[in-house]
């Protein structure tokens, strides 16, 4: 095995530890939903679009997609193992209006993903078209994954309060988009995860820089209780971009 394989499986395992913790970090709230067998305020709709971003990214880790990609492969598809638990328990104690939705959504999901597997598969027959096709489809999902934080950097910048962005996932997401960046520039290059990887890594630094700048001040602004995402929430909007 020559040192740029093993260099890229270490960086590769290394990605996977971390996007596994990331996948993993909702856990507590989904037990607490348990416990209290209700969901309360809590949106379904950032784990309907992990599982979309997670199957994506199985199918282009496929060998006859893009080959060479069984790390990408193996995280992505024990996230969506975690978004399908996660949200099978929001179906179990959700409304029935909560419930319908989540339906609809997958439904839609499983209709687009399935015209794009087919397309991919009937229409394409060499591993660098389906790489291309399904490695675009998968960058914008991360990326806008990525970038979905803005709102709250912009809320940081307003308040000068550090108080709706946690430095922790903050940190996670940094490392995470570091590790995947790294992995995707050691041979063989894959293009795919490096752009929307690098992107998610200066979207992080953004935030980490942001934090630097005010982790002084954590101070409450009056009226501010429903702009303050719950733990869950933050965890989807970047943990979701794993690879």
């Amino acid at each position: 095995m020559s040192s740029a394989k093993i260099a890229r499986t270490v960086v590769g395992v290394i990605g996977n530890v971390i996007s596994f913790g990331m996948f993993f970090s909702p856990a507590p709230t989904f037990y607490g939903i348990i416990k209290k067998k209700a969901v309360e305020g809590l949106k379904p709709d950032p784990y309907v679009a992990t599982v979309l971003n997670c199957a994506f990214w199985v199918f282009y880790g496929l060998p006859f997609v893009h080959p060479h990609s069984i790390l990408v492969l193996t995280i992505n598809a024990i996230g969506l193992v975690f978004e399908f638990v996660y949200l099978t328990i929001f179906y179990i104690y959700a409304t029935n209006k909560g419930r319908k939705k989540v339906v609809l959504y997958l439904l839609i999901e499983v209709i687009f993903f399935a015209a794009v597997v087919l397309i991919t598969m009937l229409v394409l027959h060499d591993t660098h078209r389906r790489s291309l096709v399904v490695g675009v489809l998968c960058d914008i999902f991360n990326v806008g994954m990525y970038i979905s934080p803005l709102t709250i950097m912009a809320k940081v910048i307003k308040t000068k309060s550090v108080e709706y962005m946690p430095f922790w996932l903050s940190l996670a997401n940094f490392l995470n988009g570091v590790c995947w960046t790294t992995y995707a520039l050691i041979h063989p290059f894959d293009i795919y995860v490096l752009v929307s990887n690098s992107i998610g890594a200066v979207s992080s630094l953004a935030q980490l820089i942001l934090y630097a700048c005010y982790y002084n001040n954590k101070g409450k602004k009056d009226g501010d209780d429903d702009l303050k995402p719950t733990g869950v929430q933050l965890s989807t909007t970047n943990e979701r971009a794993a690879v």
